[in-house]
């Protein structure tokens, strides 16, 4: 079959033939339609990423949508080793698969599963999310922000701010407060101030940095109960935290992702952002493009737009 292998670290993958993948007990032989290039992917193909293995070589992908032999249509995670989304084929343990509703086509399917999933998981599983609350969304114009506002919207949120460098895409997004982080310090401080002032009961963080340092002391000054979880670092790994910060306010700091959810409950919130989808307008912008073209494709990710590999032999 033609798939994506990665045959050494740091090289991108060839579009050649590999292996057919056998299911074992358990697992299910999926048909893939449509994978994602995620950075996940593109860190575990170059051997940076701490899940990446050191056997080579193996199909890159980590997620995907297909159909089961039975013409069960499915969304699925973690194929097993060395088999991976962009081929063909692939095996998957049978509880990695999540059933989909025909309104939601394969190519968006693969494209908001997991950015999508982020933030759901991130307030129902970890911020223990109520209707009505505020929840701000720190790092807004990137695909699982836009996502993420949608879902806190849909999830019944009274008030949704949002923050971002792109003031452009920023004002498209439907928030209802839009906070630039390209401002002075002195203009970013007075904004954060002044929402957490109005109240902010979750904060949903994908940047980290220094956005995220001054969301934290601006909480501090007004002193509100704050659940603050942090999912993405694109702003910076590390932050100076003062001691006092933790102390002056009651405030709860998560992290979200996969270490911190059990597997079966990322597979759960999945299921529920698609079958939440078109009602909620859980969709992003595509580049859908053949998998025989991932040479060309690899080197990038467009933040505007998910490039998703069709996987159907032809």
């Amino acid at each position: 079959m033609k798939a994506a292998i990665v045959k050494k670290a740091g090289e991108p993958p060839v579009y050649a033939e590999f292996e057919e993948p056998q299911a074992a007990d358990g697992e299910a032989l999926i048909e893939v339609a449509a994978a994602p290039l995620t950075h996940v992917t593109k860190a575990r193909a170059s051997g940076t990423h701490y899940s990446a293995t050191a056997a080579y070589p193996f199909v890159a992908g980590l997620d995907g949508v297909g159909r089961r032999p039975d013409g069960r249509r499915v969304y699925f995670i973690m194929p097993r080793a060395p088999f991976g989304s962009m081929a063909a084929r692939t095996a998957v343990d049978a509880s990695h698969c999540v059933p989909l509703p025909d309104a939601v086509d394969d190519v968006t399917a693969a494209a908001i599963a997991i950015p999508a999933m982020s933030s759901w998981a991130a307030l129902q599983e970890r911020a223990k999310f109520k209707p009505g609350e505020t929840v701000l969304v720190n790092g807004a114009t990137g695909t699982s922000g836009r996502l993420a506002v949608r879902v806190a919207r849909h999830l019944g949120a009274r008030r949704v701010v949002a923050t971002g460098r792109d003031r452009a895409a920023l004002a498209a997004l439907g928030a209802d407060t839009a906070v630039a982080l390209e401002q002075d310090d002195a203009a970013l401080t007075h904004a954060f101030v002044g929402e957490f002032e109005r109240g902010v009961d979750i904060v949903l963080d994908y940047l980290w940095g220094s956005s995220a340092e001054r969301l934290l002391a601006a909480a501090a000054k007004i002193g509100k109960p704050l659940r603050f979880v942090q999912i993405g670092s694109i702003g910076g790994a590390a932050i100076p935290l003062a001691a006092h910060t933790l102390r002056s306010f009651p405030l709860e700091i998560m992290g979200s992702g996969i270490g911190s959810i059990p597997q079966p409950r990322i597979l759960k919130a999945i299921g529920e952002v698609m079958g939440a989808a078109a009602a909620a307008g859980l969709t992003t912008p595509t580049n859908p493009v053949p998998l025989a073209e991932v040479a060309k494709h690899w080197p990038s990710l467009d933040p505007r737009s998910r490039t998703i590999f069709l996987c159907r032999d032809v």
